[in-house]
């Protein structure tokens, strides 16, 4: 080995001093446990994401993104995921369709398997959480057998998403197992299809960097990631709830929306989204109706089946709109630096960190736990709503508060 690859000084290899006193980190607290170490961690590695967030950035709001898991025999392993590869990864995602509905409630996702070199489109693009996770459960039941196909769950998904409109965003999430794939014909060509109908193809392996996987996203501008742990496995999938960003060939277009009301008291129907499903169809009073032919639904959003008008309501717009301008990250500052810290902001209660985040517009101070609840989840500043700390200070002392 060359002397370049050698550490400085004592004699070791580069690459071993990225692992020097790990355990220095590792510290306990007064009743021996490191959960707490273990949690700032974690929580550090949550803030540090936020701050690779950029705003005024063109995003492709209207997602609709297929999810293709793997289920041949190789998901039944137990390396690095325990108790097997294809139960945490069930886990794992039942979690990341909740997170993706919840912060992209415009959007709709798709459920594919691939085992016995085959791939089976198990739920069409839809926003009914439920209806994905129920499918994933059973199929998941069923147990993993044979190999994977990537090309045959290329095509299954470029099959529906190169019908969709341009200025909708599509996505492939692949979760991939196996060191193999058995595909029919010339998995290039697939690519290359999936590259002219801007389609994005982003793949998380479970077992080893693939060098066809690291192609398909190459081409695609999408996103190649291989896990090291569970909680890496689940760090990667939560940078796929965001939107990504579009791309130049994205079209500007205006879309038609319905803001349908919602009647508790109308007379006795079937819902237009359960009329195909017997055993959840059932005769009821409320529900949501379209505004332009009074089809009736059950939940928002929902493309409507009749007369195909998107159906969504005034908060799902909202809610998604944050993406656009997110709330920038707060600066990090040491608590004992600080001239009459007070409580926080959020919680309200006696700073115990050794750090606190104050906003640089209105000048609160917040505990690490409400930076990450703020960023993460209500996307706006309470200091900022309730006005900044000058403004309080004038209102205290000129008695209006």
């Amino acid at each position: 080995m060359a002397d370049d690859d050698k550490g400085e000084g004592a004699g070791g290899y580069r690459w071993l001093n990225e692992y020097e006193k790990t355990w220095e980190v590792l510290q306990e607290d007064d009743e021996g446990s490191l959960q707490a170490t273990i949690d700032e961690i974690i929580q550090k590695a949550k803030r540090k994401r936020l701050l690779v967030r950029k705003g005024n950035v063109r995003l492709g709001m209207m997602r609709h993104l297929f999810i293709v898991v793997d289920m041949s025999s190789s998901m039944k392993e137990s390396d690095l995921l325990r108790p097997s590869r294809i139960a945490c990864t069930q886990k794992l995602l039942e979690k990341f369709i909740v997170e993706y509905f919840d912060q992209n409630p415009i959007s709709q996702l798709g459920i594919i398997i691939t085992k016995n070199k085959r791939a089976e489109k198990i739920t069409d693009l839809s926003g009914n959480p439920k209806l994905h996770i129920t499918a994933l459960q059973n199929v998941v039941n069923k147990g993993c057998s044979g190999e994977p196909s990537l090309q045959n769950s290329l095509d299954t998904a470029l099959a529906v998403l190169k019908h969709l409109p341009n200025h909708a965003s599509r996505e492939v999430l692949i979760i991939f197992g196996c060191l193999t794939t058995c595909d029919p014909g010339d998995i290039n060509d697939s690519i290359a299809a999936l590259k002219s109908c801007d389609i994005r193809c982003s793949i998380i392996g479970l077992s080893a960097e693939i060098r066809i996987c690291k192609q398909i996203c190459k081409e695609t501008q999408g996103e190649y990631g291989v896990i090291l742990d569970e909680k890496h496995f689940q760090d990667l999938l939560v940078e796929k709830v965001r939107p990504p960003e579009a791309k130049k060939s994205t079209a500007a277009s205006l879309i038609r929306m319905g803001f349908p009301t919602h009647r508790s008291d109308g007379p006795l129907s079937l819902c237009s989204c359960h009329i195909d499903n017997q055993s959840e169809c059932s005769l009821s009073t409320t529900g949501y109706f379209c505004p332009q032919c009074q089809s009736k639904y059950c939940e928002l959003p929902m493309e409507c089946r009749i007369c195909g008008l998107t159906l969504v309501s005034a908060p799902h717009l909202a809610k998604s709109y944050q993406h656009l301008f997110p709330l920038r990250a707060f600066k990090e500052l040491e608590a004992k630096a600080i001239q009459n810290l007070g409580n926080c902001k959020g919680c309200q209660r006696f700073h115990t960190d050794a750090t606190v985040y104050e906003c640089s517009n209105c000048e609160q101070i917040f505990c690490m736990d409400c930076d990450l609840f703020i960023h993460e989840t209500l996307h706006t500043c309470p200091g900022c709503q309730t006005g900044s700390k000058a403004n309080l200070e004038n209102d205290l002392a000129n008695g209006s508060l």
